[in-house]
């Protein structure tokens, strides 16, 4: 149904913007895709090696590195039937342990970057084409990711008004909003392993379906946005498992322990 389309994801080469790609290339759609970590670039290019995936080092906290994306988006696709604006960083820090670097770093790349993103990228997406931000499930708070929540909140916002001024194109600007989903780094940077498997544990024992999601649907999600929902914009679509919608109480703790 979506052959011969091209899409952009920013943030694809591993997690849940990995399985937005993968999924694209599985409806024959030809893809661009950014990352800044070296190894997860060059995994990325082994497993997608023969497909229609060019994967790119941009980061999105370099005003330069987006221009220069833009400008290779152009070369290798022309048009563009989908932006997927997908990157992101989290960093766990209180109140009382919160730096004005870390604090800057993560609107810098999940809100700044976003939208420069989007303004050097917009002029290429086909009129009736769509964007989808990857926001975050933000309706129950999580203690020590204050910063990390306040720039997904500001870019659901953004995401709001760009679908307001991208009317007179038919650009449809929509977001999906991940609650638990099970990926290496859980979405935070630096967990270690009893970390990561302490966040699964709460995944499970806090949100209502009893269960972690997976990348797999998270990508069926954006996709829908992206190509089979023609009638919706302006929308964020949780993908969370009831946990931001108040639909039941967190497992007790010795059910969850068992």
């Amino acid at each position: 149904m979506n052959a011969g389309k091209k899409a952009v994801v920013t943030g694809g080469t591993h997690g849940m913007g990995l399985a937005i790609v993968e999924a694209l290339l599985a409806e024959g759609v030809e893809v661009v895709l950014t990352g800044r970590n070296e190894d997860n670039l060059a995994q990325a290019r082994a497993r997608l090696a023969g497909r229609q995936a060019h994967v790119v080092r941009s980061d999105a906290a370099v005003t330069a590195d987006i221009d220069v994306l833009g400008t290779l988006v152009e070369q290798r696709l022309g048009r563009v039937d989908a932006l997927f604006v997908n990157h992101g960083t989290a960093e766990f820090q209180t109140l009382d342990a919160a730096t004005e670097e870390s604090f800057d770093r993560q609107f810098a790349i999940n809100t700044k970057g976003a939208f420069f993103t989007v303004q050097r990228l917009v002029p290429l997406v086909a009129d009736g084409g769509s964007i989808v931000f990857t926001t975050v499930a933000n309706d129950v708070v999580f203690p020590g990711l204050s910063a990390y929540s306040g720039s997904k909140e500001a870019l659901r916002a953004i995401a709001q008004v760009l679908a307001a001024e991208l009317l007179p194109r038919r650009i449809r600007v929509n977001s999906v909003a991940p609650g638990f989903i099970e990926t290496p780094t859980m979405g935070v940077a630096g967990l270690t392993e009893q970390e990561r498997a302490e966040f699964l544990a709460e995944g499970e024992r806090s949100t209502p379906l009893r269960r972690n999601g997976t990348v797999d649907e998270v990508a069926k999600a954006a996709l829908f946005l992206a190509f089979d929902a023609t009638f919706t914009t302006g929308v964020e679509l949780p993908v969370d498992g009831g946990w931001g919608q108040g639909l039941g109480a967190p497992a007790p703790a010795a059910e969850a322990a068992a």
